[in-house]
């Protein structure tokens, strides 16, 4: 049972840079989906749970999975609140959700995540101990419209070309970072669209030196962008709408 919210979620206030947005004047998509990371980066390290701990322990919350709602795309220099909990820890997997509110209040984005925590001296998910998510405690998820993790896939793919993944592509983890995924299907993206909401199934992580190569697929009302590596498989399938 999720407990009180208050004393588990993790807030934090900041306003809109001009390196964040495009030439609408505001927040691109990847820099949200980086304030809503940093935000849950922000919590761990406040409460000793941070990536330099993890790394000690050669462990690491892996995400396998977003779902991100924009109600609006908040605008130059505005002032704005990013928020963060988790909702549910069940077996290897956590649940977090997040959310953007706008100077007045108003939730202009949310998303919901999930988390698997990853042995990384060994490469394969671990179940967590109480020690790394008692700490976080729950809260009762977010009322938001949630859809399945599995992203339906197109019978059709056009293949676009391959390019090899880049120093600036990685984080911590040695890993291509979550939001970069995302900043690679929508360059595939054929034309200047404005997602209302983001769905991506992380397969696998990609790593320095790796060639990445990209399918995309335009259906009404979607755009499907499936990031494979040479052998065919992929490292994450992003669902743009």
């Amino acid at each position: 049972m999720a407990e009180n919210c208050s004393k588990n979620r993790y807030e934090f206030d900041g306003r809109i840079r001009y390196s964040e947005i495009d030439h609408r004047g505001t927040i691109t998509l990847p820099a949200l989906i980086n304030y809503f990371q940093d935000c849950s980066i922000f919590q761990s390290e406040a409460i000793g749970r941070g990536t330099g701990r993890l790394r000690e322990e050669k462990k690491a919350w892996v995400l396998s999975y977003w779902q991100i709602i924009v109600n609006r795309y908040a605008r130059l220099c505005e002032k704005v609140t990013t928020g963060t909990f988790a909702t549910e820890f069940k077996g290897l997997y956590g649940y977090r959700n997040f959310y953007m509110n706008d100077g007045s209040g108003e939730r202009i984005a949310c998303a919901n995540s999930i988390w698997v925590f990853m042995d990384l001296e060994k490469g394969r998910p671990a179940r967590p101990t109480a020690e790394h998510i008692g700490p976080y405690g729950t809260c009762e998820p977010l009322d938001m419209p949630y859809e399945g993790r599995k992203i339906a896939l197109p019978e059709r793919w056009e293949t676009e070309a391959p390019f090899p993944v880049r120093k600036y592509h990685i984080d911590t983890n040695e890993h291509v970072n979550n939001c970069q995924y995302v900043q690679m299907a929508l360059e595939m993206a054929p034309e200047d669209i404005q997602v209302g909401q983001a769905r991506v199934d992380y397969k696998r992580s990609a790593v320095l030196g790796d060639m990445v190569c990209p399918k995309i697929s335009k259906e009404e009302g979607r755009i499907v962008v499936e990031l494979c590596g040479e052998d065919g498989s992929p490292y994450a399938i992003v669902e743009l709408k």
